[in-house]
């Protein structure tokens, strides 16, 4: 990916800002987190290990099964986090029973490397030497920068737009390559077809709206002169909530909708939106939960701001190695297995769609031929045309995830007409600011 160094700088903030956070939060016991970084050494345990890994993705358990019935002395035991991902992970960490490893995305990192969540795998010599099998991008958000190996990446979200070409043909409308069409076309679609609206709003999902901000060069935050700067209201991001707002307004679309819900997809089913804004990771769901609509769905370039402009990305994970795992050895030979091993990566792309962040993965027969659900289009040469046109320049703030939440309470406050988007932007804005004075950690509103 000819965008994958520059990515880096993105990272090289947050890292310094991990420090930040880590110094912030310190106690008498500031040391564990560094202590633990070494590792009293990566040895393997003696005997049978049984390990245990948490995380949210469909059919990853057959993928661990491939692994355990080629090693019989370390068995893994998969659990399913979907419907509490980060509220499991925290309440495990309070208890100290949290898993040997976990599903974390790139944006969450920071927040829990701030709780001192992870122990540093880098003693061990087939997790350290992984680096190079990596996009470049992904391995230094897991590392911190080259601090560590804090964690494997696993996946991208390069976003497109899913589209029901049927129903666009139907009604002799064009399918968008920008915003502007986009609005048009949803306008078009409904005066057509009353019960008919383009898409959906989640207001709880401050990550989609985040992938919308990221595209539209709409940086929340930025790292010099030792403080972060805080960026989530401004006029870019501006542009994105005022274009959603109208839309919302309008009526051309719906707001009663989660993402991945029984009712989104009902809603589907009955032919009542026609596209889905997601990203490569989705594409499984569309095809799982939807099966009789083979044929009508293709995945074309997400709609930009200008003609060509930037792409956005939503989500996209980690399998970190979490603090209190007593097999750090055995812990970093499956988690690179799971991460690089050509025939884990086709299973976990085939069974959950994820996008691998191994510069091998993407080089899998799979994502290089047709889909049938899809057409038999190649579906992956849009992602990958996506991934290169991702702002590299984006970063995550340490304190995201109590963003992300004053981000959707405003957003939903919104949609039911207790203000406007914008207004959620100021809310988020006025967050990530308290949230890092509260941590100590040196933050400013601006550039």
């Amino acid at each position: 990916m000819s965008s994958t160094i520059s990515r880096t700088r993105l990272v090289v903030a947050a890292a310094t800002a991990g420090m930040i956070v880590l110094a912030g939060c310190s106690s008498s016991d500031s040391g564990s987190s560094s202590d633990s970084a070494s590792g009293a050494a990566c040895e393997p345990s003696e005997g049978k290990v049984t390990l245990q890994y948490w995380n949210t993705v469909n059919g990853m358990d057959k993928v661990v099964d491939l692994w355990n019935k080629e090693h019989p002395n370390i068995q893994v035991e998969s659990k399913n986090i979907s419907n509490d991902q980060y509220g499991a992970i925290g309440n495990a960490l309070k208890a100290g029973s949290a898993p040997d490893l976990a599903q974390v995305g790139y944006d969450q990192l920071p927040t829990l490397r701030s709780q001192d969540a992870f122990v540093d795998a880098s003693a061990c010599k087939t997790a350290a030497d992984a680096k190079s099998e990596f996009v470049p991008w992904t391995w230094s958000q897991a590392s911190f920068g080259d601090e560590g190996v804090f964690a494997m990446p696993q996946d991208t979200g390069p976003m497109a737009l899913y589209v029901r070409t049927d129903i666009f043909e139907k009604y002799n409308v064009p399918i968008p390559t920008t915003w502007d069409e986009y609005e048009t076309a949803a306008e078009q679609l409904h005066k057509a077809d009353p019960d008919l609206t383009i898409t959906f709003f989640d207001p709880n999902n401050a990550e989609w709206f985040n992938g919308l901000l990221w595209q539209n060069n709409a940086n929340m935050y930025s790292y010099s002169d030792d403080k972060w700067h805080v960026t989530v209201e401004s006029d870019k991001s501006e542009q994105v909530a005022d274009y959603w707002q109208k839309l919302i307004d309008d009526g051309l679309v719906r707001t009663d909708l989660a993402n991945g819900s029984t009712q989104m997809f009902a809603a589907y089913q009955d032919d009542e939106m026609a596209t889905q804004i997601g990203a490569a990771w989705g594409y499984t769901g569309i095809r799982d939960n939807l099966p009789d609509q083979s044929g009508k769905w293709s995945i074309v370039p997400m709609p930009t701001w200008t003609e060509g402009g930037n792409s956005g990305d939503w989500g996209g994970s980690t399998v970190a190695f979490m603090k209190g795992g007593e097999h750090l050895y055995e812990a970093a030979e499956f988690n690179t297995w799971l991460n690089t091993d050509p025939e884990a990566l086709a299973m976990a792309n085939e069974l959950g769609g994820l996008y691998p962040a191994a510069t091998d993965g993407l080089d899998l027969p799979a994502l290089s031929e047709g889909v049938p659900y899809y057409n038999n289009e190649k579906i992956f040469d849009v992602f990958a045309e996506s991934s290169k046109k991702v702002d590299t320049d984006f970063t995550w703030g340490p304190t995201q995830k109590t963003v992300n939440l004053a981000l959707q309470d405003a957003m939903a406050k919104a949609v039911a007409g207790d203000g406007k988007l914008t207004d959620a932007l100021a809310a988020a804005q006025a967050s990530a600011l308290k949230s890092m004075e509260d941590l100590a950690i040196p933050a400013t509103a601006g550039q």
